[in-house]
């Protein structure tokens, strides 16, 4: 699951970035907010599992001309906490307060469904 988004993240991007995706339109006002620190958080199987530091904007046209604006992510992957999040298969921008905390590299993860558990008891 993770080792896929190194393969779709590491396509394109300038020396040290990879290319996290795309979208019709540059972002707009929060550019900026994004750029200082903003990451954007991977889905996979309806859990955040991991997040990648955005790292730059550019804007680009595909063969037919249409402008898309191409999301530069840094290259290197930091596991999150597993939480989970509605139906949704890709990435998001999330706010301070909706984004899981980094997981620790102390240890094996805990199993997805335990965590589950855990948290289902307001344990974590």
């Amino acid at each position: 699951m993770i080792s896929n988004i190194c393969a779709v993240s590491g396509r394109r991007g300038r020396q040290g970035a990879a290319a996290a995706g795309s979208t019709r339109e540059t972002t707009r006002g929060g550019a900026q907010e994004v750029l200082a620190g903003g990451s954007i958080y991977w889905i996979i199987h309806g859990q955040v599992r991991v997040r990648q530091l955005v790292i730059g904007f550019r804007s680009e046209r595909d063969d037919n001309g249409r402008r898309y604006c191409l999301i530069e992510v840094d290259a290197k992957l930091v596991p999150t906490l597993s939480r989970s999040w509605r139906p949704f298969q890709g990435w998001r921008y999330l706010s301070p307060e909706d984004a899981p905390a980094d997981r620790s590299g102390d240890g094996d993860p805990l199993p997805d469904r335990m965590l589950a558990e855990l948290r289902a008891l307001g344990l974590i």
